[in-house]
């Protein structure tokens, strides 16, 4: 029986916050395997990113709040064991999708341990940190997922998609570490947004979130959709009106840095990136 501190530090909610990679990455895909696009995302979201949270918190052992928790319950090895179980599930399930897909799938389990893991801990480090991130989390997941969901066999993965969804999440990661800038330090780890600073950190984020919407603009104009555009700039509206008031919040007062604040953001991008790439998924119906 799985205890209710082990299901807690999951996280599983917090996939919530990922899957717009997703549902870009397949939105792009000229025909989709939907059998294979549904087991994908189930291994993704149910599986790996499960398994690399609860990894984390195993390692960390946060006492404060960390993403999704605001009271996070101490790790057990029942934690341990379990995100094992499911990062050897998601891998065997993987071969369902072809061995290359597995081969990938060992490589984003491996780099997610090594960020985590004390005896390398790349998250300690924040540059590498950072880019491990953008890297794995971002461009390798939307390679994943264009390329094993396309019903054509071929290995070809537009780069422009893996760019966006890089970027995508690097203008987005440094906000959530502004509010564990101490408890990061008190475990011998500086983020990129503790280097940064509370106001440098906004400021990055903006040029990196800015960077994406380019790349973005210049991938749907190149092919010459620019409604689709359109309806992705007005989705993105409501997250920078909420980034900037929470910016100038900050500036005003650096407590509003805070774990309540930066929940609402990541909820409102994800609720407002999610429906701007469902949209374009479902596009293809119409």
């Amino acid at each position: 029986m799985l205890s209710a501190s082990t299901i807690k530090l999951l996280r599983i909610p917090f996939s919530v916050f990922l899957s717009p990679l997703y549902f870009f990455s397949l939105s792009q895909v000229p025909v989709i395997d939907w059998n294979k696009a549904a087991l994908i995302f189930f291994i993704l979201h149910l599986l790996i990113y499960p398994a690399s949270n609860g990894y984390n918190s195993y390692m960390d052992r946060d006492t404060e709040s960390i993403g999704g928790l605001e009271k996070p319950p101490p790790p057990s090895r029942q934690l341990f064991l379990l995100t094992i179980v499911l990062d050897v599930a998601a891998i065997l399930l993987s071969f369902l999708i072809s061995p290359l897909f597995a081969g990938v799938a060992v490589l984003y389990i491996g780099a997610s341990k090594a960020y985590s893991y004390r005896g390398i801990r790349l998250k300690k480090y924040p540059v590498i940190g950072y880019l491990t991130v953008i890297i794995f989390q971002g461009a390798l997941t939307f390679a994943l997922v264009y390329y094993g969901s396309n019903a054509d066999t071929t290995i070809w993965v537009p780069w422009q998609g893996m760019v966006i969804c890089a970027l995508l999440i690097g203008g987005f990661y440094p906000l959530t570490q502004i509010y564990q800038h101490k408890q990061d330090l008190a475990d011998g780890v500086a983020t990129i947004s503790y280097k940064l600073g509370y106001n440098g950190t906004f400021i990055f984020c903006a040029i990196v979130y800015l960077l994406a919407w380019i790349f973005m603009a210049q991938f749907f104009i190149h092919l010459k959709e620019i409604n689709k555009l359109l309806v992705v700039s007005i989705l993105f509206l409501p997250v920078i009106v909420y980034f900037i008031i929470w910016f100038l919040q900050v500036r005003k007062n650096n407590e509003a840095a805070n774990f309540k604040n930066t929940m609402k953001m990541n909820w409102i991008a994800a609720a407002c990136t999610n429906i701007a790439f469902i949209i374009l998924l479902t596009w293809r119906f119409f």
